[in-house]
Protein backbone atom coordinates (compact mmCIF):
# COMPACT_ATOMS: atom_id res chain seq x y z
CA UNK A 1 0.00 0.00 0.00
CA UNK A 2 1.45 3.42 -1.27
CA UNK A 3 1.55 6.50 1.55
CA UNK A 4 -1.60 8.19 -0.05
CA UNK A 5 -3.61 5.20 -0.19
CA UNK A 6 -2.58 4.64 3.52
CA UNK A 7 -3.31 8.30 4.56
CA UNK A 8 -6.79 7.99 2.72
CA UNK A 9 -8.04 4.54 4.30
CA UNK A 10 -6.74 6.08 7.60
CA UNK A 11 -9.08 9.57 7.01
CA UNK A 12 -11.74 7.35 6.36
CA UNK A 13 -11.71 5.34 9.55
CA UNK A 14 -10.59 8.32 11.47
CA UNK A 15 -14.33 10.39 10.17
CA UNK A 16 -16.51 6.93 10.58
CA UNK A 17 -15.62 7.48 14.73
CA UNK A 18 -16.21 11.51 14.47
CA UNK A 19 -19.02 12.56 16.73
CA UNK A 20 -20.69 16.33 15.71
CA UNK A 21 -19.39 17.40 19.29
CA UNK A 22 -15.44 16.72 18.37
CA UNK A 23 -13.01 19.53 18.15
CA UNK A 24 -10.87 20.01 14.79
CA UNK A 25 -8.16 18.99 17.49
CA UNK A 26 -10.17 15.92 19.07
CA UNK A 27 -10.51 14.67 15.20
CA UNK A 28 -6.75 15.14 14.13
CA UNK A 29 -5.98 13.21 17.24
CA UNK A 30 -8.32 10.58 16.60
CA UNK A 31 -6.73 10.15 12.55
CA UNK A 32 -3.51 10.39 14.08
CA UNK A 33 -4.07 7.19 16.40
CA UNK A 34 -5.82 5.38 13.28
CA UNK A 35 -2.07 6.08 11.19
CA UNK A 36 -0.06 5.17 14.53
CA UNK A 37 -2.07 1.79 14.51
CA UNK A 38 -1.53 0.86 11.28
CA UNK A 39 1.78 1.13 10.42
CA UNK A 40 3.49 -2.15 10.22
CA UNK A 41 5.95 -2.75 13.16
CA UNK A 42 8.45 -5.10 13.64
CA UNK A 43 8.77 -6.48 17.02
CA UNK A 44 12.26 -7.54 18.03
CA UNK A 45 13.68 -9.98 20.70
CA UNK A 46 16.68 -9.87 22.44
CA UNK A 47 19.62 -11.94 21.26
CA UNK A 48 19.36 -14.01 24.52
CA UNK A 49 15.71 -15.07 23.26
CA UNK A 50 17.17 -17.16 20.32
CA UNK A 51 19.73 -20.11 21.39
CA UNK A 52 18.71 -21.95 18.66
CA UNK A 53 18.92 -20.23 16.03
CA UNK A 54 21.18 -16.74 16.59
CA UNK A 55 23.27 -17.43 19.34
CA UNK A 56 24.28 -21.07 18.47
CA UNK A 57 26.46 -19.79 15.28
CA UNK A 58 25.18 -23.59 13.58
CA UNK A 59 23.51 -23.62 10.54
CA UNK A 60 19.75 -24.13 10.80
CA UNK A 61 19.86 -27.74 9.89
CA UNK A 62 23.06 -28.66 11.95
CA UNK A 63 23.08 -31.46 14.40
CA UNK A 64 23.29 -29.61 18.00
CA UNK A 65 26.47 -30.78 19.56
CA UNK A 66 25.68 -33.35 22.57
CA UNK A 67 22.50 -33.23 22.10
CA UNK A 68 19.74 -31.14 23.64
CA UNK A 69 20.67 -29.22 27.05
CA UNK A 70 19.58 -30.93 30.27
CA UNK A 71 15.91 -30.10 31.15
CA UNK A 72 17.10 -27.06 33.62
CA UNK A 73 20.36 -25.38 33.04
CA UNK A 74 22.36 -23.42 35.96
CA UNK A 75 24.78 -21.08 35.66
CA UNK A 76 28.15 -23.17 35.19
CA UNK A 77 26.47 -25.28 33.17
CA UNK A 78 27.59 -25.97 29.94
CA UNK A 79 24.56 -25.20 26.99
CA UNK A 80 25.89 -27.90 24.11
CA UNK A 81 24.00 -25.14 22.00
CA UNK A 82 26.43 -22.60 22.54
CA UNK A 83 30.34 -22.18 21.92
CA UNK A 84 32.31 -23.12 25.06
CA UNK A 85 33.84 -20.16 26.66
CA UNK A 86 37.36 -19.97 28.23
CA UNK A 87 37.70 -20.00 31.68
CA UNK A 88 39.30 -16.54 32.42
CA UNK A 89 37.05 -14.95 29.29
CA UNK A 90 38.11 -11.80 27.48
CA UNK A 91 36.71 -8.84 25.53
CA UNK A 92 37.72 -10.66 22.36
CA UNK A 93 36.21 -14.22 23.73
CA UNK A 94 32.88 -12.17 24.08
CA UNK A 95 33.27 -10.87 20.43
CA UNK A 96 34.16 -14.84 18.85
CA UNK A 97 31.53 -17.12 20.78
CA UNK A 98 28.59 -14.37 22.02
CA UNK A 99 27.97 -12.25 19.78
CA UNK A 100 26.57 -13.81 16.55
CA UNK A 101 26.49 -11.04 13.70
CA UNK A 102 29.03 -8.51 14.65
CA UNK A 103 29.45 -7.53 11.48
CA UNK A 104 27.98 -3.99 11.69
CA UNK A 105 30.43 -2.48 14.86
CA UNK A 106 33.52 -4.51 12.97
CA UNK A 107 32.75 -1.83 9.69
CA UNK A 108 32.06 1.17 11.93
CA UNK A 109 34.82 0.38 13.83
CA UNK A 110 36.95 -0.42 10.50
CA UNK A 111 36.00 3.05 8.82
CA UNK A 112 37.26 4.86 12.11
CA UNK A 113 40.52 3.04 11.62
CA UNK A 114 40.34 3.82 8.21
CA UNK A 115 40.27 7.63 8.85
CA UNK A 116 43.02 7.57 11.36
CA UNK A 117 40.84 8.82 14.18
CA UNK A 118 42.13 7.94 17.51
CA UNK A 119 41.96 4.96 19.36
CA UNK A 120 39.92 5.50 21.84
CA UNK A 121 37.14 6.51 19.08
CA UNK A 122 38.11 3.05 17.12
CA UNK A 123 36.73 1.43 20.53
CA UNK A 124 33.93 3.15 20.97
CA UNK A 125 32.91 1.96 17.89
CA UNK A 126 33.70 -1.23 18.48
CA UNK A 127 32.03 -1.12 21.32
CA UNK A 128 29.08 0.51 20.59
CA UNK A 129 26.64 -1.73 19.51
CA UNK A 130 27.46 -4.62 21.36
CA UNK A 131 24.04 -4.68 23.61
CA UNK A 132 22.22 -4.95 20.60
CA UNK A 133 24.54 -7.61 19.37
CA UNK A 134 24.88 -9.69 21.92
CA UNK A 135 22.56 -8.88 24.87
CA UNK A 136 19.33 -6.55 24.35
CA UNK A 137 18.02 -3.96 22.50
CA UNK A 138 15.85 -1.36 23.95
CA UNK A 139 18.17 1.79 25.56
CA UNK A 140 21.11 -0.43 23.48
CA UNK A 141 23.68 2.47 24.41
CA UNK A 142 22.56 2.92 27.97
CA UNK A 143 23.53 -1.09 28.56
CA UNK A 144 26.55 -1.23 26.02
CA UNK A 145 28.11 2.08 28.15
CA UNK A 146 27.11 0.25 31.54
CA UNK A 147 28.71 -3.05 30.40
CA UNK A 148 32.21 -1.22 29.27
CA UNK A 149 32.49 1.49 31.76
CA UNK A 150 34.61 -0.35 34.47
CA UNK A 151 36.87 -0.84 31.55
CA UNK A 152 37.42 1.89 29.66
CA UNK A 153 38.41 5.20 29.91
CA UNK A 154 35.09 7.42 31.10
CA UNK A 155 34.77 9.71 27.52
CA UNK A 156 34.43 5.63 25.83
CA UNK A 157 31.46 4.98 28.03
CA UNK A 158 30.29 8.22 28.09
CA UNK A 159 30.77 8.43 24.22
CA UNK A 160 28.42 4.59 23.66
CA UNK A 161 25.93 5.76 25.67
CA UNK A 162 25.06 9.19 24.20
CA UNK A 163 25.47 7.81 20.49
CA UNK A 164 22.13 6.63 21.17
CA UNK A 165 20.14 9.89 21.41
CA UNK A 166 22.73 11.79 19.05
CA UNK A 167 22.03 9.59 15.73
CA UNK A 168 18.68 11.17 15.41
CA UNK A 169 19.79 14.69 15.21
CA UNK A 170 21.89 15.79 12.47
CA UNK A 171 24.50 18.19 12.94
CA UNK A 172 25.51 20.01 9.18
CA UNK A 173 28.99 21.29 10.85
CA UNK A 174 30.71 17.47 10.37
CA UNK A 175 28.62 16.15 7.37
CA UNK A 176 26.03 13.82 9.94
CA UNK A 177 22.55 13.57 7.98
CA UNK A 178 19.76 12.06 9.78
CA UNK A 179 19.48 8.25 8.49
CA UNK A 180 17.94 7.64 5.35
CA UNK A 181 17.03 4.26 6.74
CA UNK A 182 15.31 5.80 9.88
CA UNK A 183 12.75 7.35 7.47
CA UNK A 184 11.56 4.20 6.20
CA UNK A 185 11.76 2.64 9.48
CA UNK A 186 9.96 5.15 11.75
CA UNK A 187 7.86 6.97 8.92
CA UNK A 188 8.82 10.99 8.33
CA UNK A 189 6.63 12.02 11.27
CA UNK A 190 8.67 10.43 13.63
CA UNK A 191 9.19 12.55 16.84
CA UNK A 192 11.85 11.09 19.29
CA UNK A 193 10.55 10.99 23.01
CA UNK A 194 11.49 13.70 25.17
CA UNK A 195 13.62 11.79 27.12
CA UNK A 196 16.02 11.72 24.29
CA UNK A 197 16.06 14.99 22.95
CA UNK A 198 17.14 15.78 26.49
CA UNK A 199 19.89 13.66 26.00
CA UNK A 200 21.01 15.26 23.02
CA UNK A 201 20.97 18.60 24.85
CA UNK A 202 23.04 17.85 27.27
CA UNK A 203 25.30 15.96 25.16
CA UNK A 204 25.85 18.38 22.62
CA UNK A 205 27.66 21.09 24.69
CA UNK A 206 29.77 18.19 26.46
CA UNK A 207 33.44 18.71 26.10
CA UNK A 208 32.77 15.19 24.48
CA UNK A 209 30.32 15.48 22.15
CA UNK A 210 32.63 15.37 19.11
CA UNK A 211 33.57 11.82 20.53
CA UNK A 212 30.14 10.31 20.58
CA UNK A 213 29.49 12.09 17.36
CA UNK A 214 32.45 10.48 15.80
CA UNK A 215 30.61 7.18 16.50
CA UNK A 216 27.58 8.12 14.56
CA UNK A 217 29.36 9.49 11.69
CA UNK A 218 31.15 5.83 11.46
CA UNK A 219 28.05 4.07 11.79
CA UNK A 220 26.48 2.12 8.82
CA UNK A 221 22.74 2.02 8.93
CA UNK A 222 22.49 -0.77 6.19
CA UNK A 223 25.01 -4.08 5.79
CA UNK A 224 27.21 -3.43 3.44
CA UNK A 225 27.52 -7.13 1.42
CA UNK A 226 30.96 -6.08 -0.36
CA UNK A 227 32.80 -5.26 3.04
CA UNK A 228 34.24 -9.03 4.04
CA UNK A 229 36.99 -9.96 5.94
CA UNK A 230 37.15 -8.03 8.99
CA UNK A 231 37.77 -9.61 12.28
CA UNK A 232 37.82 -8.99 15.92
CA UNK A 233 41.31 -9.91 15.47
CA UNK A 234 42.03 -7.01 13.68
CA UNK A 235 41.36 -4.86 16.73
CA UNK A 236 43.30 -6.73 18.94
CA UNK A 237 45.64 -4.56 19.87
CA UNK A 238 43.71 -1.68 20.40
CA UNK A 239 41.70 -3.21 22.85
CA UNK A 240 44.13 -4.47 24.56
CA UNK A 241 45.97 -0.94 24.91
CA UNK A 242 42.08 0.57 25.62
CA UNK A 243 40.74 -2.35 27.29
CA UNK A 244 40.97 -2.98 31.03
CA UNK A 245 40.82 -6.72 30.60
CA UNK A 246 40.00 -8.05 34.60
CA UNK A 247 42.89 -10.99 34.91
CA UNK A 248 39.73 -12.99 36.54
CA UNK A 249 38.04 -12.97 33.14
CA UNK A 250 34.79 -11.10 32.47
CA UNK A 251 31.77 -11.73 35.00
CA UNK A 252 34.36 -13.06 37.74
CA UNK A 253 36.29 -9.97 38.86
CA UNK A 254 33.67 -8.84 41.37
CA UNK A 255 32.90 -5.66 38.93
CA UNK A 256 29.35 -3.95 39.03
CA UNK A 257 28.81 -5.66 35.95
CA UNK A 258 30.24 -8.69 36.10
CA UNK A 259 26.85 -10.77 36.82
CA UNK A 260 25.75 -9.14 33.18
CA UNK A 261 28.93 -10.94 31.84
CA UNK A 262 27.82 -14.05 33.42
CA UNK A 263 24.36 -13.74 31.82
CA UNK A 264 25.94 -13.72 28.55
CA UNK A 265 28.63 -16.93 29.06
CA UNK A 266 25.15 -18.69 30.47
CA UNK A 267 22.46 -17.05 28.98
CA UNK A 268 19.48 -19.48 29.81
CA UNK A 269 20.55 -20.89 33.14
CA UNK A 270 17.37 -21.50 35.10
CA UNK A 271 18.93 -19.85 38.40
Amino acid sequence: MDRRTFMNRSAAIAAAGFTANMTLSQRADAYEGVMINGLSREVAMPTLCHPDQERSMLPPTAPVPGGAPPAKLIAGMADPRLPPMPERPTLLDFYRYRNPNPSHSLQSANLAMQKGLDEKVVLACLLHDFAVEAFIRTDHGFWAAQLMAPYVDEEVSWAIQKHQALRFFADESVGYEYPRAYLEWFGTDYEVEPWIRAEYEAARTHRWYMTSRLITLNDLYAFDPNVTGIEIDQFEDIVGRNFRQPREGLGFDGSPVAHMWRTLIWPHSFL
